[in-house]
């Protein structure tokens, strides 16, 4: 139960492997938050968790094993957080930034399949801003994945 199979150190390497890997996937992915998914997103990052786990500990099943993997992977999200609050570049490729969806009235519908998003989606954060079209100033895709609307 405490004697572990793998070098201390091998730990903290995969730990960290896996957060930087998972980190970009999920960057890529898109920008929907948890409320946001569907079944099918909520599915995927279920199995992710599962298809990484043999990765993190390497078949290891002691506890001081899995505490290492724990206080890596908790290190570096709050490291993360750490650059992400001080400096704006940082912030910006680790956060996202807001995308303009469209303005005056008209939506940028190149944008819009970049970024995934649906005319429904648009339509639906109108219907919530209590907004028309035609009154939009500005529509934004925002980098926690809410659209939000600027009336004129």
């Amino acid at each position: 139960m405490f004697e572990m199979s793998h070098p201390w150190w091998e730990f903290v390497v995969r730990g960290a492997a896996v957060y930087l890997i998972l980190l970009v996937m999920v960057r890529v992915s898109g920008r929907r938050t948890v409320g946001q998914f569907t079944p099918f997103d909520l599915l995927v990052v279920m199995l992710l968790s599962e298809a990484v786990s043999n990765s993190l500990t390497g078949g290891d099943q002691s506890l001081v094993g899995g505490f290492i993997v724990a206080v890596v992977l908790v290190g570096l999200n709050m490291t993360m957080s750490f650059l992400s609050s001080h400096s704006k570049k940082m912030s910006d490729i680790l956060d996202g930034s807001a995308v303009l969806l469209g303005r005056d009235g008209e939506l940028y519908d190149k944008v819009m399949k970049r970024c995934r998003i649906s005319r429904e989606e648009v339509d639906q954060a109108l219907r919530c801003s209590d907004c028309d079209i035609k009154d939009m100033r500005c529509a934004f895709l925002e980098a926690d994945g809410q659209i939000t609307i600027q009336r004129k």
